[in-house]
């Protein structure tokens, strides 16, 4: 390989405090939930931030660790650093980031006035006390102000926390001081209308906590500690306070951190959920404007964070001076490797982050942050302790090159098995490549891609135009066979749907063209919602009508609330409780609460759901000594799940 590198200024090492940093590519901070609430991570956290560490990310943040678990905690499933329980865990996850060359940070968190929101678990509405910048309603209870024995307490929790965390092996301390939490409740002029020394009109009086607590720390871990403060340049919301307020909030922390983590918004404000972190409808390195806006105006070095992942982009913000370090989360969940891959020349193999938010909704409700496209990710653990081949070698024949049906193939193949993957089409895909001219889905159409060129160079027979009967699984000769027939989409029964204004959404994806100025949806769910988005990006006027009373998710809530910014940008009418009776040549008779009510337009399109491809799937069954459903053939979800169960089934295969 050649000595030069496409991307110097990526991999030139800096020096936060006295410590060295190996590149400029840091991975922030993520979380993996504490589930059974007894303050003790899993031995999971500790493979998944290890995971990190081993593709190449010179830092490797983890989760939020509360530094009052009285005061301090948002909820049961938070890790509170002050009690005792917390400690072998921390200790062991910065041994296994550290242990391969990147820093271990711990991040240093307080919820403010967000805390003890639900004392007991799951759902439970017990209230605990909080603390704020001034005394408030709040979710039905009173936020009482922090007096100075409540700030000082909090200022000593701060230290006390980094002189835990460095004793546990962490090398740099990271200050959230964004995003919504304490910190930024005392920095916000919107939250701050104090009149003290902590608050008010003056910027120096609102970051005085911040400062304080940066001193504090600095006092507790020691002169060339390396201390990363992260706040939002600006709030992005109406009302909120805009980068001027950044910048001048950047200024008063001179001198007092090493380096300025500029992320954006306000979590707690809905609208802007999807700016803090960042949607597939927004563009790539949407946020990096706040770092480079901040970075003209200070000394210290300054991070950019925000769907970031593309390698040129990653380059340019170094070397234009946009920033001097660049942060990712979630494109190093979707591909851990990253690091590595772009220096060492293999771009085309990195997994791009679709931006789906399906890792945090997962983390949010099952625990395990699950990645959409790298099956991997939340199954640290489990794939430390995988063989790389499997012990015993088989035939396999795969029906179907959609997303789960690649996915297993993959697997099979990386395991040693003979591998033949089928597709009755001409192109691998599955249905879901009618989106490809979607622009935000551009990532996805990028992962088809890179998933089909990994299959024609892993040795797979892979034969297109090819539809597995019983017959042709038979001549095959397969040892086991894995059936991914997929689903198609479900056509409601109502009067007038076989009328020529009708379309399925799978053909309007395909061709948009067929579709009039006013087009009528009938189904809330993802498929439907996405493709009122794309529609009306197109000028189409959308009405979206849904027989439930909300959004059907499809178990990504964090995705919808993406979703429920856009529509209402985009002028999206959503109509809930409605029932389709009738479509006519000129629009859709429906029923509500109200009676029966019109909506015009000049083209209907169901999206109702997909029905699975069972019956062709179940016809294999008796074709091979092993049979395996994965995907939507068994019930149409999701892609996770389509790679997920594709790829766990795939490793099952040779185990005896």
């Amino acid at each position: 390989m050649s000595c030069a590198f496409k991307y110097p200024h990526l991999f030139e090492p800096i020096r936060l405090g006295g410590t060295l940093f190996k590149n400029r590519i840091f991975a922030s901070p993520t979380g993996y939930t504490n589930m059974t609430g007894d303050n003790v991570l899993p031995p999971g956290a500790e493979a998944y931030y290890e995971r990190k560490a081993i593709g190449g990310a010179a830092s490797v943040a983890g989760c939020e660790l509360i530094v009052d678990g009285e005061l301090g905690r948002g909820g049961p499933t938070h890790v509170a650093i002050d009690e005792l329980s917390a400690r072998m865990p921390l200790c062991r996850i910065a041994t296994a980031v550290s242990r391969h060359g990147a820093v271990a940070t711990a991040e240093l968190q307080h919820t403010g006035m967000f805390a003890n929101r639900a004392l007991s678990m799951f759902g439970g509405v017990s209230r605990g006390i909080a603390y704020g910048p001034v005394e408030t309603q709040l979710g039905g209870r009173t936020v009482q102000a922090m007096t100075e024995d409540i700030i000082e307490r909090t200022i000593n929790k701060y230290a006390a926390a980094a002189a835990t965390a460095k004793s546990c092996g962490f090398g740099m301390i990271l200050i959230h001081a964004g995003h919504g939490w304490l910190l930024h409740q005392f920095m916000s002029p919107i939250t701050n209308t104090r009149r003290d020394r902590w608050g008010g009109p003056d910027i120096e009086n609102r970051a005085r906590l911040t400062v304080a607590v940066c001193d504090a720390v600095r006092k507790a871990v020691g002169k060339n500690f390396p201390i990363e403060v992260r706040i939002s340049g600006s709030e992005c919301y109406d009302g909120g306070y805009g980068i001027e307020e950044g910048i001048a909030f950047a200024k008063q922390l001179e001198g007092h951190c090493d380096l300025i983590h500029v992320s954006a918004g306000n979590h707690e404000v809905e609208e802007v959920f999807a700016v803090t972190h960042p949607s597939m409808f927004l563009g790539d390195g949407c946020n990096v404007k706040y770092a480079a806006e901040i970075k003209k105006h200070v000394k210290t070095p300054v991070a950019a964070i925000g769907a970031l992942g593309e390698p040129e982009m990653l380059e340019e913000i170094i070397a234009s001076g946009q920033a001097d370090v660049v942060e990712m989360a979630r494109s190093l969940l979707a591909d851990p490797d990253l690091p590595l891959k772009i220096r060492t020349g293999r771009e085309d193999e990195i997994k791009r982050c679709l931006r789906c938010l399906s890792c945090f909704s997962s983390e949010l409700t099952v625990g395990e942050p699950y990645c959409a496209i790298n099956p991997e990710t939340g199954r640290e653990l489990e794939m430390k302790n995988d063989y790389p081949f499997a012990p015993f070698k088989r035939r396999v024949l795969v029906a179907g090159g959609g997303i789960g049906g690649m996915e297993a193939a993959l697997t099979c193949a990386r395991r040693g098995h003979e591998v033949i993957l089928c597709e009755k089409s001409g192109q691998l895909g599955g249905a879901i490549r009618c989106e490809k001219n979607v622009p935000f889905k551009k990532k996805l159409d990028v992962y088809l891609n890179a998933q089909e060129r990994a299959v024609r160079k892993a040795g797979i027979d892979l034969r297109l135009n090819t539809e597995v009967t019983p017959e042709y699984a038979k001549a095959v000769g397969a040892d086991v066979i894995i059936a991914s027939t997929g689903a198609k989409p479900i056509k409601p029964d109502i009067p007038g749907i076989d009328g020529k204004n009708v379309l399925s959404a799978q053909d309007a994806y395909i061709d948009p063209d067929k579709t009039g100025k006013n087009v009528l949806i009938l189904g809330a769910g993802l498929v439907g919602l996405e493709l009122a988005i794309y529609l009306s990006m197109l000028g189409r006027k959308v009405t979206v009508v849904e027989m439930l009373g909300s959004i059907s998710d499809g178990g990504n809530m964090l995705h919808a609330i993406g979703l429920k910014v856009e529509l209402k940008k985009r002028g999206v009418d959503l109509h809930f409780n409605t029932k389709a009776v009738r479509i006519d040549a000129d629009g859709v008779r429906c029923e509500n609460a109200d009676g029966e009510v019109f909506f015009p337009a000049d083209t209907v399109i169901y999206a109702v759901g997909q029905k699975p491809l069972q019956e062709e799937a179940l016809a294999l069954r008796f074709c091979a000594p092993e049979f395996y459903q994965i995907g939507d053939c068994v019930a149409a979800k999701n892609i996770t799940n389509a790679t997920g169960t594709a790829f766990t089934v795939a490793r099952d295969i040779g185990r005896f």
